[in-house]
């Protein structure tokens, strides 16, 4: 089941780089990981960081890449800082990149069966 948006699969290959670079790092991809789960509302830093397990400068410094990626939003509410995961259309085109061109250059079967 293929649903392509035209707007999805072209994400610019720059751009999708940054994004898969800064997904290079297993705590920031426990980071972005958390806040998906956490669906569009977010997570305060602290709560943030107790679920993925990343506190303090090093939190500030995944969330650095992230955001410079794309990957998350951040924003001031009050006192806190609440950390969200950029809008679903974004991780979808970062699929839809992958996935897209899914088997476009497979041999068919019957190609084999035939050959």
């Amino acid at each position: 089941m293929k649903q392509n948006s035209p707007a999805l699969t072209c994400l610019p290959v720059e751009v999708a780089a940054s994004a898969f670079a800064a997904l290079g790092s297993e705590q920031r991809l426990t980071v972005l990981r958390s806040l998906v789960r956490a669906g569009p509302d977010g997570l305060s830093m602290g709560e943030l960081g107790h679920r993925a397990g990343v506190s303090g400068s090093t939190l500030t410094h995944h969330l650095k890449i992230l955001a410079g990626a794309g990957l998350v939003t951040q924003e001031k509410r009050g006192r806190s800082i609440i950390v969200g995961a950029a809008d679903m259309t974004t991780m979808q085109a970062l699929s839809d990149y992958l996935l897209s061109e899914c088997c476009a250059d497979a041999p068919t079967r019957q190609a084999h069966d035939h050959g």
